[in-house]
């Protein structure tokens, strides 16, 4: 059941602004030359799309993307992913993408029921999930309350295990002050002090030009229900992470889940989708 009486808002600031933000979004996926399926699904939250490859008989892997994006972020990785897995990418609820445009709460379970709604119009018994950021926290969130669901789970920079940096939003003001070339600079910063490809650059600020970002703080997670994750756990989290605090993440996971494979890199920042082949590398052990 959906949670009531809570205020919620949509994920675009006008109908001009999706359309140019979803027009990108498909001559991203067209320019790609990625082959793959477009499927759209209902549940009970709405409808739900999803960018899918691989053949249909391989084990299923679910990639979660972050708030601000869409699954366009994951495309030059599907092919790499599919040939291992029937690999589904997943528009989340309430982000610049195709799926429904209200931005559910963080608050309750209907996140989680969501992406049960999901699992289940696909037919998918059991899958590994690939998750960045919020999309992390969606996949440790919905392995805590369906782990017979969850075969495997990989969370690069998680939310809600680490808390996020209170700064953040003081150096996002700051330099969204200096124009365009201050907002150039905050995504080098959140990158890590690395480029983004000018493509994938211009499209984050188109986002941001017409997206509702999120004003609802993740909730961290609760010991007891970090300790629930009793299926195999990587965690992938950068030193120069300027969002969340990657070293309380590290430390709080290790003390807590000794079974976790926790992986620091000093020198990357939030956007870890770099590291595909050390994913790679956790999902495809024993298979």
């Amino acid at each position: 059941m959906k949670d009531k009486n809570i205020k919620m808002q949509t994920a675009f600031k006008s109908k001009e602004g999706k359309n140019e933000v979803l027009k990108y979004y498909e001559s991203i996926i067209n320019e790609s030359g990625v082959i793959h399926e477009e499927i759209y699904i209902e549940t009970t939250y709405g409808k739900t799309f999803i960018i899918a490859n691989g053949e249909k008989d391989l084990p299923p892997l679910v990639l979660l993307h972050g708030s601000g994006m869409n699954s366009v972020m994951w495309i030059k990785e599907m092919e790499k992913y599919s040939e291992n897995y029937r690999v589904y990418a997943i528009d989340m609820p309430g982000e610049p993408g195709k799926s429904i445009e209200t931005q559910l709460s963080f608050v309750g379970d209907d996140l989680s029921n969501w992406l049960k709604d999901v699992f289940e119009a696909l037919s998918i018994e059991k899958s590994s999930i690939v998750g960045i950021s919020l999309g992390a926290w969606l996949g440790a969130k919905f392995s805590i309350k369906y782990p017979q669901k969850v075969n495997k789970l990989a969370l690069l920079c998680p939310a809600g295990i680490g808390p996020q940096k209170k700064s953040f939003i003081f150096k996002s003001l700051f330099y969204m002050l200096l124009g365009e070339k201050g907002i150039d600079k905050l995504y080098y910063r959140i990158n890590g002090d690395k480029l983004i490809p000018q493509v994938m650059l211009n499209y984050q600020k188109l986002i941001a030009k017409h997206f509702n970002f999120r004003k609802e703080t993740i909730p961290l997670f609760r010991d007891e229900e970090i300790l629930q994750l009793t299926m195999p756990v990587a965690v992938f989290v950068g030193g120069k992470d300027i969002m969340l605090h990657s070293e309380k993440t590290s430390k709080r996971l290790k003390s807590l889940l000794g079974h976790a494979k926790v992986n620091f890199f000093p020198n990357e920042g939030h956007s870890l989708i770099n590291q595909g082949d050390e994913i790679r590398k956790f999902l495809n052990e024993d298979i």
